[in-house]
């Protein structure tokens, strides 16, 4: 049986290498760890029973190899279900109460042929995210605010700027029935927006249209350096762990953040705030890279994280690649300023998820690491995208395979890392990287000494109630990804 894995461990996922690919059952793997909702999955029209067979048979075959429970999968599944429904049926499904160690994350979708597109940054957007709240408790009124706006994207080209409130799409407000159809749907948007009046939301006649075009996001969002007393603070805003553009064999965002690194070490940084908190994950080699520039002490004889797969592919992956297959070692940089620092504070929302928690997880055993803001949304597994190389199976689906552990043999943040201090954002948020921002500042104020170590009261934040967020929907949220050579077994 040929088998292939696709991914960034050690080489750029979409480099064109001249070792042959080889594929598990005739398919091909990319490894992930992204999760959609099934409101993003494109309804399919009617198909055979005879199909539903075919489709289910190989969602079976390459499922009870790789998925990180296929001991749990069942016996005898109905394989003339719809594939999306067979694949629900087929999952160690998550129970707070019955299963709380169970599959949250699996996900299936119709269509995967614009995945590593996706992965790599590259979508069609307006160029914002944004979270969702309910306008006022017991309320169906919702509203969307501003979080970031990419550069040069159609939203900030047209003025949109992080804390905008939207409260209308089209002329229409939002509700819990609507949003999605209205924030989700088509490609030309008339935002309408709201104001804070006291405490409350008032509709304002100010509105913008923004067209949605296919752009790519460069995840190296800002960096800055700060002086504190005598105390040079590195600040970077990093949203996604991207090496390069879709396409790109350059690894250009990578050498961005080395190049943004060596600046940091040029001008004596001793203290370092690392803005992760609307990274959702992505790449496992930038999180390594990441990891590698921050860590003190480490090199590439020391393990960043280590994986753990089923007992079924486990011993498979052993024979042809050795004890090395599971292990992701830090990397010897030049750039790295581990030595000038003795901590590094994480500013963290529920967003921070995955490759971003690996950071978190990874470092730990080899300095202090404090987060600051709210709890991580909590993945400690990755996945693979798994996708017909036939072409005759247009469907892609993405299965749990692995679990992580760092150097100390820790995984035990399923549930999100708590903050070390925390701080919600307020509804009036300020620019990133201004210094009164309210995670920003508590991190400065830390660095100061004017704000105590340990937990404190959380800061007066947002009222509303939480509603979703964009960040969601983005394809390599909660992920963690790598590319291995083929191999044979």
């Amino acid at each position: 049986m040929n088998y292939v894995f696709k991914g960034t461990n050690r080489l750029h996922p979409f480099r064109n290498w001249s070792i042959q690919y080889l594929l598990i059952a005739g398919f091909l793997l990319t490894l992930a760890g992204c999760k959609k909702s099934t409101d993003d999955v494109t309804p399919q029209p009617s198909v055979s029973t005879s199909e539903n067979q075919t489709i289910d048979s190989w969602i079976l075959s390459n499922m009870r190899e790789v998925y990180y429970w296929n001991d749990k999968i069942p016996a005898n599944p109905d394989t003339t279900l719809a594939p999306d429904v067979f694949f629900d049926s087929i999952l160690n499904t998550y129970n707070a109460t019955t299963n709380p160690t169970g599959d949250r994350f699996s996900w299936i979708e119709n269509d995967a042929n614009t995945l590593t597109a996706e992965l790599s940054g590259q979508t069609t957007t307006t160029g914002m995210e944004y979270n969702l709240y309910l306008r006022a408790t017991g309320s169906t009124g919702v509203i969307a605010q501003v979080l970031y706006v990419l550069p040069g994207s159609p939203a900030a080209l047209a003025g949109i700027k992080r804390g905008d409130i939207i409260s209308k799409v089209n002329g229409q407000s939002l509700s819990t029935t609507n949003y999605s159809d209205l924030l989700f749907s088509g490609t030309s948007f008339t935002f309408g927006f709201a104001s804070v009046s006291g405490s409350t939301l008032v509709d304002t006649d100010k509105t913008i249209s923004v067209t949605a075009t296919t752009f790519q996001e460069n995840p190296v969002f800002l960096d800055s350096v700060y002086t504190v007393g005598s105390k040079k603070v590195g600040y970077l805003v990093y949203n996604q762990f991207v090496p390069g553009a879709n396409g790109s064999t350059a690894d250009e965002y990578d050498k961005q953040v080395d190049a943004v690194f060596a600046s940091f070490k040029a001008q004596g940084v001793n203290e370092l705030v690392l803005d992760l908190r609307y990274n959702p994950g992505g790449y496992t080699s930038s999180s390594a890279n990441l990891a590698s520039l921050i860590g003190k002490g480490v090199s590439s004889s020391k393990l960043y994280f280590r994986e753990e797969w089923n007992t079924t592919i486990t011993p498979l992956l052993q024979q042809e690649y050795g004890a090395s297959f599971f292990v992701q070692n830090f990397i010897d940089k030049s750039q790295n300023i581990g030595s000038n620092l003795s901590r590094v504070f994480v500013l963290t929302t529920d967003q921070t998820a995955s490759a971003s928690e690996l950071i978190i997880n990874g470092l730990r055993p080899y300095m202090t690491v404090t987060t600051i803001g709210s709890t991580t949304y909590g993945k400690n597994v990755g996945s693979i995208t798994i996708t017909d190389d036939t072409g005759k199976i247009k469907w892609g689906m993405q299965p749990i395979v692995f679990k992580s552990y760092n150097s100390a043999g820790q995984s035990d943040y399923s549930t999100g890392f708590t903050p070390n201090i925390e701080v919600d954002e307020p509804i009036n948020l300020l620019p990133l990287g201004d210094t009164n921002e309210a995670l920003l500042t508590t991190a400065l104020g830390q660095i100061s000494g004017s704000v105590a170590s340990g937990r404190r009261a959380t800061e007066s934040g947002n009222p509303l109630i939480t509603f979703g967020s964009s960040i969601q929907r983005k394809a390599g949220g909660h992920s963690m990804i790598r590319q291995l050579k083929s191999l044979k077994f």
